[in-house]
């Protein structure tokens, strides 16, 4: 006999947090259960790359609510189980612990799982992910004896762990496939400043490297083999290739979706009665003239669960608002707000040199993203410019003694509000 919940959010990051917490302020007062593959309460994800793989910042500082409150807003948890298997025309699924759960509405918001070397060697001892606080555990609890540090990958994990290294002490050696490092998430501007700050706190940067394997000794990281085979020793390796969507037992159900589950406006899937919300939800974002995309970031789980929150309790919302990410590295604050994909113009504003200077991301005269390095000013008034695609006064745009604000055409200023 299985237990049953007027819903069930499955994953218990951001978005199922979140998730949890909105249906509550909407007046939802059904029963809510919470299921995460993780023994831990929700917590903050961003920091695990950053303070707390640094040791800056301890766990109970990233918990999302404290354990009472979950007490206290009847929301019942369900940790270190997976759901393995949804049985959308009975409502039911199973987990791996063996607990069969019904639901009247299911949220899932399981995120992704970290993609995996596939090289000889990539299960050796030393090879690691920062995905999960047992990762940056287990990577912690190695740094004693470790001296050098190979990243693999030139993305926000590898670029923020290959920080962290090097602040801790770490001879650091970064491999990037492509031709430079954010070359999926920002322009070439942002690319070759970040390049620079990293090789000048004496990260070896190493662009369109191709790795063979990694060779070990008595199951431990001895060093990594080059395409051209050429060793480097170390006794650490950090992955940082990308992200799966983890949905596999939604598409097993029937879902539809390829890169991830296929959502509508209102996050709902094309199983009856079951949203995905966050880094595993394929929509088309309007931000990107309607391109299906996932959008990997807190911002993006937030904003999808409380459009499912509304959804539930009778007040649609759909979900439009326009991306945000950041990036922590050294004493660089990178934020973005909007899509830079299909841009025709980069407008620098500022010095690089200053370490504080903003790439705006033009298409057809209208901005469609920020970049803002150390750039608060800038960040804050990008938001209502973003959203509306204002079309922007390049020259003025390229002045910085004019706030971002007022860089907008005479046409577009009537309509905007910063």
């Amino acid at each position: 006999m299985s237990q049953r919940y007027d819903v069930v959010v499955v994953g218990a990051g951001h978005g199922g947090a979140q998730a949890c917490i909105a249906l509550r302020a909407a007046g939802f007062e059904g029963s809510i259960l919470l299921i995460g593959k993780e023994p831990d309460l929700p917590y903050e994800r961003p920091p695990l790359s950053k303070d707390y793989l640094a040791g800056k910042r301890p766990f109970e500082r990233m918990l999302i609510r404290p354990e009472k409150f979950w007490t206290d807003q009847k929301i019942e948890t369900c940790l270190s189980q997976a759901v393995q298997s949804v049985d959308a025309e009975r409502q039911l699924l199973t987990t791996d612990g063996g607990l069969s759960i019904a639901y009247g509405h299911l949220i899932w918001s399981t995120g992704a799982d970290p993609r995996r070397l596939t090289c000889s060697g990539h299960d050796l001892a030393g090879v690691h992910t920062v995905r999960h606080r047992q990762d940056a555990d287990r990577l912690t609890g190695e740094l004693d004896s470790i001296q050098r540090v190979v990243v693999i990958g030139g993305g926000y994990i590898g670029l923020e762990a290959a920080a962290v290294m090097r602040k801790l002490g770490k001879q650091v050696t970064l491999l990037e496939a492509a031709d430079r490092v954010l070359a999926r998430v920002a322009g070439r501007e942002i690319s070759e400043f970040y390049q620079h700050v990293h090789r000048q706190e004496g990260v070896d940067v190493r662009l369109g490297a191709a790795m063979s394997c990694i060779r070990g000794d008595n199951g431990q990281v001895a060093a990594v083999e080059l395409s051209d085979g050429s060793l480097l020793e170390c006794q650490c390796v950090i992955v940082g290739i990308g992200v799966t969507p983890s949905v596999a037992p939604l598409i097993e159900a029937g879902a539809a979706g390829e890169n991830g589950v296929r959502v509508d406006s209102s996050c709902k899937t094309s199983l009856p009665k079951v949203f995905a919300i966050g880094d595993c939800a394929e929509h088309q974002n309007y931000f990107a003239d309607d391109a299906w995309l996932r959008l990997e970031s807190v911002q993006n789980a937030t904003d999808m669960a409380a459009t499912v929150a509304a959804a539930i309790v009778g007040q649609d919302r759909p979900y439009r608002s326009v991306p945000r990410f950041w990036s922590d590295q050294y004493d660089l604050k990178l934020q973005t707000i909007g899509l830079s994909i299909g841009h025709d113009h980069a407008v620098l504003r500022g010095s690089p040199e200053t370490k504080s200077f903003t790439v705006a991301y033009l298409k057809s005269g209208r901005l469609i993203a920020l970049d803002c390095v150390n750039n608060p000013k800038d960040f804050a008034q990008g938001r209502a410019l973003v959203t509306q695609a204002s079309e922007m006064d390049i020259a003025a745009l390229e002045d910085t003694t004019y706030p971002l604000k007022e860089c907008v055409t005479e046409a577009s200023k009537p309509s905007i509000a910063v």
